[in-house]
């Protein structure tokens, strides 16, 4: 029997005979490695928290966080077997898997809006989607082929306004008459601060782009080994998220800025904030099925569009790329201020 399902079995027969189960401590922790897709930000904040309050150690698990950066892959790690699990950008990754026929697959999806913005001047007057098709775009090398082809098919914007982004925000602050990509729990602070104006905001998923964000992914062959350990690592990490979110946050962000010197605690509280504000972790089907949920409708949806939009092809089987196994269990309901719910429900 898995050591970790015997100590639970073990204490809940020890409460029942009214013994206290305090002296149980001891148990063997799996050890578990989680590949971010970035440097340690308030975006990844929930599995800092697991980590620091000690969520997962709850959870029988030892987990060690391997952040990314501009020279790093952890997904290919992943691949390689090198990381148990990794940090999903969004679902066209699963996508991408398929067609390529690697064994990964997504998990749990920790949020429901993917953060991506344009930033707008206040002399633009933009209030909606479509407010940005005169002005110059100023679009990453990366977003050019993913959602900008689904700006062209869904509301036909043109290549042709678009100018390279290069993670330099003067080129747009320089011209009023541009849009800038970003996200939306860190650029507009950050032009807020360099400019000295508040920029406008336009977020895509509120206009139909309704990818997953910030999934956990993992092999299938772990899948099939050590079901019980991807559950736990599942439930730990929305339970993080939900700490980090509505408890005391200070232990990820210590984390956090200890990994990265360059997160402040103004930007880490802009972006919970933010997540909180537009609903980029805890909305929409997690307010019944618990952060982390998907759902195969939705999927669908998001891959119908990509096909349009020429991103990927209609061919391949794209529910092989993740499963709901894991989720949509209510697991941390209660956490949540003002939750109806009386306990976590069973795992």
């Amino acid at each position: 029997m898995n050591p970790v399902l015997l100590l639970r079995a073990l204490t809940a027969g020890l409460l029942a005979a009214g013994i206290s189960a305090e002296p149980v401590v001891a148990q063997t922790l799996d050890k578990v490695s989680f590949g971010t897709n970035w440097v340690a930000e308030g975006e990844h904040g929930g599995f800092f928290q697991a980590l620091a309050d000690g969520t997962y150690r709850k959870y029988g698990l030892d987990v060690t966080i391997v952040p990314g950066g501009p020279n790093d892959n952890n997904r290919i790690q992943l691949i390689a077997g090198k990381l148990d699990f990794s940090m999903s950008a969004n679902t066209l990754q699963s996508f991408d898997a398929i067609a390529n026929k690697v064994p990964v697959v997504e998990v749990a999806a920790m949020f429901q809006k993917d953060p991506q913005v344009f930033v707008t001047h206040p002399e633009s007057n933009v209030t909606k989607l479509e407010d940005l098709k005169p002005l110059t775009l100023f679009v990453s090398k990366e977003g050019i082929p993913t959602y900008f082809q689904w700006l062209k098919s869904e509301y036909g914007f043109s290549e042709a306004k678009i100018k390279p982004y290069t993670f330099n925000s003067q080129p747009f602050i320089a011209d009023k008459q541009s849009a800038m990509q970003g996200y939306v729990t860190s650029e507009p602070l950050a032009i807020e601060k360099t400019a000295k104006f508040k920029p406008g905001v336009i977020l895509l998923a509120d206009y139909g782009f309704n990818t997953y964000s910030t999934l956990i992914e993992t092999r299938a062959d772990l899948i099939d080994k050590n079901p019980d350990l991807v559950q736990r690592f599942v439930d730990a990490s929305i339970i993080g998220w939900y700490h980090y979110l509505y408890g005391d946050n200070a232990p990820g962000n210590a984390m956090i800025k200890k990994l990265n010197p360059e997160m402040t605690d103004e930007l880490l509280a802009y972006s919970v904030a933010k997540m909180k504000e537009y609903g980029i972790v805890d909305s929409g089907d997690t307010l019944r099925d618990g952060i982390g949920a998907m759902n195969d409708a939705r999927v669908a949806s998001f891959f119908d569009k990509m096909v349009r939009a020429g991103v990927v092809r209609s061919d391949i089987d794209y529910r092989k790329g993740y499963t709901l196994r894991f989720i949509n269990k209510g697991v941390g309901l209660d956490l949540r201020p003002n939750s109806s719910a009386e306990k976590e429900p069973s795992r």
